[in-house]
């Protein structure tokens, strides 16, 4: 009896390792670290990076085509600048315009870029010349709550004049 107890308690256990396993191969595959480092890093500078971190997609067409891999701050300029990849095959005009764009209202925010009509490529290293920060959801809400009061207080009617007898 105790013979048959181990022998199932071993083969319950090779079925969690072998589930596991396929586990880590499938998500290995469909991520980033499947798909090696094909591709080529090309540069951007944003008056405001809000939302962007290392690993953050770049999409063109809402099609995942890279990742952000670095960011810094530009001492003379005080923007940000970021770098990101682009995978092969993906040819991108000189006139390209790269914008931080978020999913929604409390969606992750992504690198858009929107290819121009320019024939020439940008080449590995490049800097996009066009840019667009992100946008601060919190101040333009706050901006609207404040405009919206005084607007109110503007509306407010005026005493009427009192009538002579």
């Amino acid at each position: 009896m105790q013979l048959k107890e181990n022998f199932v308690e071993a083969l319950i256990g090779a079925v969690v390792l072998i589930v596991a396993a396929l586990f880590v191969g499938y998500a290995y595959t469909r991520t980033e670290m499947g798909q090696g480092s094909g591709g080529y890093q090309l540069v951007a500078r944003f008056p405001s990076a809000v939302g962007i971190n290392v690993g953050t997609d770049v999409r063109v067409s809402g099609i995942k085509v890279g990742a952000v891999v670095a960011q810094e701050l530009d001492p003379q300029t005080f923007q940000a600048r970021v770098r990101f990849t682009v995978r092969k095959g993906v040819e991108l005009p000189v006139d390209t315009v790269a914008k931080i764009a978020s999913e929604g209202l409390l969606g992750d925010s992504y690198i858009a870029l929107s290819p121009g009509g320019e024939m020439d490529v940008l080449k590995p290293g490049e800097e996009i010349e066009q840019t667009q920060g992100s946008v601060d959801l919190m101040g333009l809400i706050g901006q609207a709550i404040y405009s919206v009061g005084d607007k109110k207080d503007d509306a407010s009617p005026a005493p009427a004049p009192e009538s002579q007898p």
